[in-house]
């Protein structure tokens, strides 16, 4: 009898251990998907932090800083623009800079757009009746890259 009951009180504490590992798994749960969310909190914020650093050094992020190696004004404003405007021809483009820098020639904004497509910095598309162009895709990920935005 001593054996039986010895053998009924061990199953009983087996359940219960079993019950508690259960519940320990339940309440596990939040927890890791809390650590997992305060992980990319942690990301985000050193993310911003690397971005006021850049504004605190420099002012603004600009062409400059992501681009250090184009040393022509002219096709750094022809970046700037297409940044905040893609999609625009070589017309567009020209009346743009003749807005910014006071004039401007279709011929030298042709000159610049090839030498930065050379460079893999922007991407000519051909629409139906002209070409426009946009920052080429490996630029955008530099730019996320010198942000902090991507790896």
């Amino acid at each position: 009898m001593a054996g039986t009951e010895e053998a009924k009180r061990i199953q009983e504490l087996t359940e219960r251990i079993a019950q508690l590992e259960e519940a320990i798994r339940q309440v596990s749960v939040p927890y890791s998907q809390l650590a997992a969310q305060l992980a990319t909190f942690q990301d985000i914020v050193g993310k911003y932090f690397r971005l006021m650093d850049l504004y605190q050094r420099y002012g603004v992020v600009s062409i400059d800083t992501i681009l250090p190696e184009v040393k022509d004004p002219i096709s750094k404003d022809i970046l700037r623009i297409l940044l905040d405007r893609p999609g625009l021809n070589i017309s567009q483009l020209a009346d743009e800079l003749k807005g910014r820098r006071g004039s401007s020639s279709r011929r030298i904004v042709r000159e610049k757009l090839n030498e930065l497509a050379e460079k893999k910095l922007v991407v000519e598309e051909a629409g139906r009746n002209e070409r426009s162009y946009r920052l080429s895709e490996d630029l955008v990920k530099r730019w996320s890259q010198v942000l902090g935005l991507t790896k």
